[in-house]
């Protein structure tokens, strides 16, 4: 079977036994908190391993059960957590694998939740972190104590796009004995898969691309049965940051038309990429497989897309007209977040004299685009209207 013959078989078929709810084309939402059990027999298989059975849903749900079934196999890993939110998916990698007195290497610049989790969270519990540029291995590597137990990985992060090898980041977190955890948010499985690289964890922020209709917060965690269980049944069980039935139904149906979303904003954001390129008030685009990149032969050797996020710089000495360069955008929405049907921008102005907020370092002049399921020449009319007194 192809890949595209797998893709479409995973997102229409896989998990759906139809047999068991009336041969309904969509799955219900079993929002049931409870289940019941025929016999003893039934009771104790099911308290035996809570993983595998339907007890109580703040463990395993039928209708969560479906997309976490899904979710595993576009990552292509054995099986499949989902959260409340992405950075519950995130804490839960971390936390089900650090100690108090240990320590973990994070490539810097990662998303801001899990940058606090690091910074204020961790470290009341004696739990020590290393930032470090993971453009070069050589960096990772120095940063490696005794005591490290984790390499975090965001390839590409999301505001600038820096890249990790992620197949030398794993071979040397092997030859160290840590725990390897990316956020592949920004690339959505569609465009790269983390594990076939050898990376331990993969966890996303699934309001992206994966859910892509701007209605539920969620997020994932893909790895090997044995981690999978381990924080099935530590963090996720204990802390209980589950995703609701309901908004599991959501997600799945959204999955539905991922690789038609993806390769529209993929394609849009191209378009308006070059059409940027050659506009005099550009000074630097961000995207991946831009061929100004630092990284485009590691991004092209990893992924096999970009999806519609991407970043400017803009040519300009007055904060005065760079506000109004904003203002005058009227068919993109000022929103944090991306993977959804409309276009957002994110300017770094807005954090401007605004201490410890994320990105407030970047230039003033910067700003992130995430281009949607619109017409791209429509938007393009509302760019070209908004930089002519830039």
């Amino acid at each position: 079977m192809d890949h595209r013959h797998a893709l479409s078989d995973i997102l229409t078929h896989l998990g759906e036994d139809r047999e068991q709810y009336f041969h309904a084309i969509s799955p219900p939402v079993i929002q049931s908190s409870n289940f019941a059990f025929p016999d003893l027999a039934a009771f104790r298989a099911a308290f035996s391993d809570e993983l595998a059975h339907h007890v109580y849903s703040r463990g395993n749900n039928p209708t969560v059960e479906i997309l976490r079934k899904k979710l595993a196999a576009l990552e292509g890993t054995e099986d499949a957590l989902v959260f409340s939110s992405g950075a519950g998916a995130v804490a839960a990698a971390v936390i089900g694998n650090i100690s108090a007195g240990e320590h973990i290497v994070c490539q810097k610049s990662p998303y801001s939740w899990t940058s606090a989790l690091l910074r204020k969270f961790l470290p009341r519990f004696g739990v020590e972190h290393t930032f470090v540029d993971g453009t070069d291995i050589r960096n990772i590597e120095a940063a490696i104590r005794p005591n490290t137990r984790i390499l975090y990985l965001e390839s590409p992060n999301t505001m600038t796009f820096e890249c990790q090898d992620l197949q030398a980041c794993a071979e040397l977190a092997k030859t160290h004995g840590l725990v390897t955890i990316i956020d592949n948010s920004y690339c959505s499985p569609l465009y790269q898969n983390p594990a076939a690289f050898g990376i331990d964890i993969v966890v996303h922020s699934g309001t992206k691309y994966l859910n892509g209709h701007s209605d539920v917060v969620v997020g994932v965690l893909c790895a090997g049965s044995e981690m999978v269980r381990k924080i099935f049944e530590s963090e996720l069980m204990t802390l209980g940051g589950i995703l609701s039935p309901h908004d599991a139904a959501l997600v799945t149906r959204g999955l539905r038309t991922l690789p038609l979303r993806l390769q529209r904003s993929d394609d849009s954001a191209r378009w308006l990429i070059d059409k940027l390129d050659r506009h005099p008030k550009v000074e630097h685009i961000w995207y991946p497989f831009h061929r100004d990149f630092p990284q485009l032969e590691l991004a092209k050797r990893q992924m096999r897309g970009c999806g519609g996020l991407f970043s400017v710089q803009f040519k300009t000495d007055s904060m005065e007209k760079m506000e109004a360069f904003i203002h005058r955008l009227e068919r993109f929405l000022m929103a944090v977040s991306w993977g959804g049907h409309e276009s957002l921008i994110i300017p770094t102005i807005g954090f401007y004299n605004i201490p410890g907020k994320p990105n407030a370092s970047l230039p003033w002049t910067f700003v992130r685009f995430y281009i949607g399921l619109e017409d791209p020449e429509w938007l393009w009319e509302d760019l070209e209207q908004a930089l002519v007194e830039l």
